[in-house]
């Protein structure tokens, strides 16, 4: 297909810059752009058709979801971002790295 267009300043900049900077010709500029947009605009109407497709279809068995959700991920966030047991615990391994020496210790210190 052989296409005529016309650019307006700001576009006609844009591809020259995309041409210069990546060392493609105006059609390859072109083709590419038009091929991501393309590949864009694919995934949003596929994405969205199968997500539509999906909401509202599973069950988890519980009536109560929609009027407690906000205690629910509440939980969750809790569980997620408990504080770290204290150093020492009998499930916290020792860290990677050896424990500065006594003296090393002292002779910072002074």
């Amino acid at each position: 297909m052989r296409v005529n267009a016309r650019f307006d300043a700001e576009a006609e900049q844009q591809v020259t810059y995309l041409a210069e900077v990546t060392g493609m010709g105006v059609s390859e500029v072109l083709r590419t752009s038009v091929q991501h947009y393309y590949d864009a605009v694919r995934a949003r109407r596929s994405g969205l058709k199968h997500l539509g497709a999906f909401i509202g279809q599973g069950s988890s068995g519980r009536s109560d979801i929609a009027g407690s959700y906000k205690d629910r991920l509440a939980e969750s966030w809790d569980d997620k971002h408990a504080p770290l047991p204290a150093r020492g615990a009998a499930h916290d391994p020792a860290p990677p790295w050896p424990a500065p020496s006594k003296a090393a210790s002292k002779k910072g210190a002074a």
